[in-house]
């Protein structure tokens, strides 16, 4: 089958995961930590990264792989062996991409460039003349007008979507009709971890209701010390955020909580942890008898990898929709992979539509 062709927007730590991830699974046919190994008829080692999308000066003008190395990123490198991809870094626009305290000069943050408005242009031809399939939205938290921008760029170069940030493109109705009207894909907003917070507390909800306890208040809290941490200090920037992962958790629950019983949403910058991710979970409830009952959970992990086994998947699904001529977005892969899909359904039932998807993908094919 011919290459996943995929641009990437912000070069940030999921990018360097997933780069990383493609070129591992692509040495090793081992599926071990992906959650699916063919996807459409499409393996991980099918993605091809073609062109990458910055702001950030010590960035722009590099190979992807040489990028994804660069400050601020400070992800785990796990693939050591990586080649140039011929996939270069082009200059893009920050509208508000960047907060200002992400401005510095210490290696912490951002040094920014930044195109003139007239880039639009520039920037939907380069797609084009690298036949991208597939662009992945790797934006900062906050970034809506940015993120608009790269949507509007997408559809102009006829370009299907993974939006992997809390900007709600997928789940708004008027940009999900015009991916439709263009015959385009997307898959949104705000992409769950493989085995994450979000996805931990909603299976937690479903097991509380499933097991006839009721939920009284809950919270999820988060520190971490990636740039996604360090831009979240801005308060202003967190709205969709935590929209975002409380709809999710509210969405798993029996009956939903009142604003004030439940709280998610990131806490802490730790400059210290880097890109692994510390999640402090409490649920309280009362079980037979009306007897009060508590659970309290602490979960540790690396957040860029634990974003890019769900991208590896996303891009897949989108390709294969390509494919098959589908358009706008798609519900079950949203529903699955992301924290605020155009159709909440649970984990399960999301599932099995993505396994009917496949299994349709495949009689298609033969």
């Amino acid at each position: 089958m011919s290459p996943i062709r995929v641009a990437i927007v912000g070069v940030g730590n999921c990018a360097s995961s997933l780069v990383q991830g493609i070129a591992l699974y692509r040495q090793s046919p081992s599926p071990d930590g992906l959650i699916k190994e063919v996807v459409s008829g499409y393996s991980v080692g099918d993605i091809q990264i073609v062109l990458g999308i910055d702001v950030d000066a010590r960035k722009v003008g590099c190979d992807v792989a040489e990028a994804i190395f660069a400050k601020p990123n400070n992800t785990r490198k796990f693939f050591d062996q990586l080649d140039p991809l011929g996939a270069p870094v082009i200059m893009g626009r920050v509208l508000d991409g960047v907060a200002e305290h992400m401005r510095t000069k210490d290696g912490t943050g951002f040094v920014v460039s930044d195109c003139p408005e007239s880039a639009k242009a520039e920037i939907v031809a380069q797609l084009r003349e690298a036949n991208v399939d597939v662009l992945v939205n790797f934006l900062p938290v906050g970034s809506q007008r940015a993120s608009e921008f790269y949507m509007e760029c997408a559809l102009e170069a006829q370009v299907a979507v993974v939006n992997s940030i809390p900007v709600f493109i997928a789940s708004d109705t008027e940009w999900e009709a015009r991916f439709r009207r263009r015959g385009l894909p997307i898959i949104g907003d705000d992409i769950k971890a493989q085995i994450g917070a979000t996805i931990v507390h909603r299976m937690l909800s479903q097991l509380f209701g499933a097991r006839g306890v009721g939920v009284d208040h809950t919270y999820q809290l988060n520190t971490g010390g990636n740039t996604d941490f360090m831009n979240m200090l801005d308060q202003s920037r967190l709205g969709s955020k935590k929209e975002s992962k409380t709809q999710a958790v509210q969405a798993a629950l029996e009956n939903r909580l009142a604003d004030q019983d439940i709280v998610i949403g990131p806490s802490e910058f730790v400059p210290w942890q880097k890109d692994n991710k510390v999640c402090f979970l409490r649920m309280e409830g009362k079980q037979f008898g009306g007897v009060p009952m508590h659970l309290e959970m602490r979960l540790s992990v690396e957040d860029s990898p634990n974003a890019a086994a769900c991208v590896v998947d996303a891009i897949r699904f989108c390709k294969g929709a390509l494919d098959r001529g589908e358009a706008g977005a798609l519900a079950a892969p949203s529903a699955f992979y992301c924290k605020h899909p155009p159709v909440q359904m649970p984990e399960e039932q999301a599932l099995k539509l993505l396994d009917q998807f496949s299994d349709e993908y495949s009689c298609a094919a033969e």
